[in-house]
């Protein structure tokens, strides 16, 4: 299991993110996030995008393992995520539970708590092990129209301390359409390298939220993203 131990532990991202491989069978393991407050959102709320990385992260390590260390490269190809509710200041595990193992898919439940048992979010995954094969070709993505209006809250997202720590910058945020870049950073990065699976749903997270806010703005009530439902092409 030593592979799946580095992966986890070892990718930029995760290790920016503080993520700790608590423990690991053949269909369970548990992941462990002390809080931080380059997690936060402001108030000391875990970002979503914090718990849509562990159970990312909690769904392919298992699925590695279940899978072997030959079954790679890996990606999950599907993840629904449903924020229960907002861990504030506090530390969080993630439970992931082995579903079904088929050839080259595996389906994983992932748990995310506060040690006390409050219920964070509920994440479900399928991960691919591509047995070898090459890498999916990458496709091309449909542009927008160019608009580049930040609107009025646009500067202060990226400096809250989670986004500010991945780098994300509002380039559009009006008229219920935003437009948010990521760069390519060590911070991002999974050990191969690549941008980190985590990585990409903060960004989804957080682009949807602010297309929604730029239509209603901040309001007078705290805002949360109740589910999302991500496919890594």
């Amino acid at each position: 299991m030593d592979f799946v131990r580095d992966w986890v532990e070892n990718a930029p991202y995760a290790a920016a993110l503080g993520v700790e491989l608590a423990r690991l069978e053949a269909e369970r393991l548990e992941l462990r996030l002390p809080y931080r407050d380059a997690n936060a959102n402001p108030g000391q709320a875990l970002h979503g995008g914090c718990a849509a990385s562990l159970g990312v992260i909690g769904g392919q390590a298992l699925a590695r393992a279940a899978l072997g260390e030959g079954s790679g490269p890996w990606h999950t190809c599907a993840l629904q995520v449903s924020y229960l509710a907002a861990a504030i200041g506090e530390d969080v595990v993630a439970d992931a539970k082995l579903l079904r193992r088929g050839k080259e898919l595996c389906f994983v439940a992932v748990d995310v708590a506060t040690p006390a048992g409050k219920p964070i979010a509920h994440v479900t995954s399928a991960v691919r092990g591509r047995e070898g094969r090459a890498p999916a070709q990458p496709i091309t993505a449909h542009g927008d129209d160019g608009a580049s209006d930040p609107g009025p809250m646009g500067p202060h997202i990226g400096k809250m301390p989670y986004t500010a720590a991945r780098g994300l910058h509002v380039e559009h945020m009006t008229g219920a359409h935003s437009r948010i870049t990521m760069p390519c950073t060590q911070a991002n990065a999974d050990a191969g390298g690549g941008v980190h699976e985590g990585a990409l749903l903060a960004l989804f997270d957080t682009t949807g939220a602010m297309a929604a806010w730029s239509e209603t703005g901040p309001g007078r009530f705290k805002a949360s993203t109740p589910a999302m439902q991500a496919q890594i092409l």
